[in-house]
């Protein structure tokens, strides 16, 4: 797959098959995501890989019930940390810009796209979902201490292909400077 095409034919996912993923297939998805670009090379995103229906059900009644439709196929769970304190910052602890700690998020959801888009080449569809109880999930997976629970990203083989939502022209998204 090219990676026009890629991007262009990757799609929220929220319907997923009764079938397992790999987790071979996973460890090829994961190491492609480590290419994300990141603040000064800092590479803060880490993943929790969740498995099994049981679990998954139990996470999404207790900690995201808006996503439990979602989750309620989906065999496998990645929940996306980042190591705080490092994009943005200096050594001696300063922010870089005034942005402050905002590069945190910025560098995980380049690293979720990328998770993303190495996971549909590999036949795999996903969803990024945001609305869960952090603090109560970060919890219940020991996030380590110097972590912060970013996303949640369901993962599995699709079991819809969904259309392509209409996008905006370019003429509606770019303005030159200058």
């Amino acid at each position: 797959m090219e990676i026009i095409e890629g991007i262009q034919t990757r799609r929220s996912v929220r319907k997923f098959q009764d079938k397992a993923v790999p987790h071979d297939v996973l460890e090829q998805v994961i190491a492609a995501a480590a290419y994300a670009p990141s603040w000064k090379n800092t590479q803060i995103s880490r993943y929790i890989a969740i498995e099994g229906r049981e679990t998954i059900d139990k996470l999404a009644e207790q900690y995201a019930p808006f996503n439990a439709r979602t989750l309620s196929t989906a065999p496998l769970l990645i929940a996306q940390t980042c190591v705080t304190k490092r994009s943005g910052y200096e050594r001696d602890g300063s922010f870089t810009t005034d942005r402050g700690a905002g590069w945190e998020m910025y560098d995980c959801g380049i690293a979720a796209q990328t998770f993303c888009l190495a996971a549909h080449e590999a036949g795999l569809g996903t969803v990024i979902l945001g609305i869960f109880d952090r603090p109560a999930l970060e919890k219940h997976l020991h996030v380590p201490e110097g972590q912060e629970l970013v996303a949640l990203i369901a993962v599995g083989y699709p079991d819809q292909e969904p259309a392509a939502p209409r996008r905006k022209a370019v003429s509606d998204l770019l303005t030159y400077a200058g």
